[in-house]
């Protein structure tokens, strides 16, 4: 009972940080098929969404929010995320695979791979997952601010965000410790 953790939304200047932990069946027909959700074009990346949500053993999705972002730092909020994602699962794991260096404290063993979401299918689905919600989420986002653009770049600080920020200033979904937009406070 393998659980993969990843996370997406660690450097946008905007939005929550979204984790996932994702259990995978051993009868999935698409193992082998998850990769990084970056490396996953969005239609694909969808149909693999819900194919996850319907026949995984068990998945979660947590979130920390901009407010506990610039409370207690991006990094400790992933950890705060990944925590939640995991405590969330309906069976409990026998261990947890984390993509990157560092691991939240669980009560459950748990090892950190650099590159995990290359190379563990359940950490490349928990990519999928958390980001599929993720980029919903900023969409959301763009209908409520659509000078920001969140949908088009999802709250990374491409030259259009940058721009509509010296234009508009910082809206209540933005980062404020983050120094881009610290700067403009």
């Amino acid at each position: 009972m393998l659980a993969g953790v990843d996370e997406v939304g660690r450097g946008p200047l905007a939005g929550p940080v979204v984790t996932a932990a994702v259990i995978l069946s051993p009868d999935d027909p698409y193992l082998g098929q998850y990769r990084d959700s970056k490396k996953v074009a969005e239609k694909k990346r969808l149909k693999l969404y819900h194919h996850i949500r319907k026949h995984a053993v068990a998945y979660s999705v947590a979130m920390a929010s901009v407010e506990e972002i610039d409370e207690i730092n991006i990094l400790q909020a992933t950890m705060l995320a990944m925590r939640r994602s995991v405590e969330g699962l309906l069976i409990q794991p026998t261990k947890v695979l984390v993509d990157g260096n560092r691991i939240p404290d669980l009560a459950v063993p748990a090892e950190a791979i650099i590159g995990g979401d290359d190379l563990v299918q359940q950490i490349a689905a928990a990519s999928i997952v958390a980001k599929v919600i993720r980029d919903r989420m900023m969409y959301k986002l763009d209908a409520q601010f659509p000078a920001y653009q969140f949908a088009s770049h999802k709250g990374y600080g491409t030259p259009a965000h940058m721009e509509a920020l010296r234009q508009h200033g910082p809206c209540h979904a933005h980062r404020k410790t983050f120094a881009p937009i610290a700067r403009l406070l």
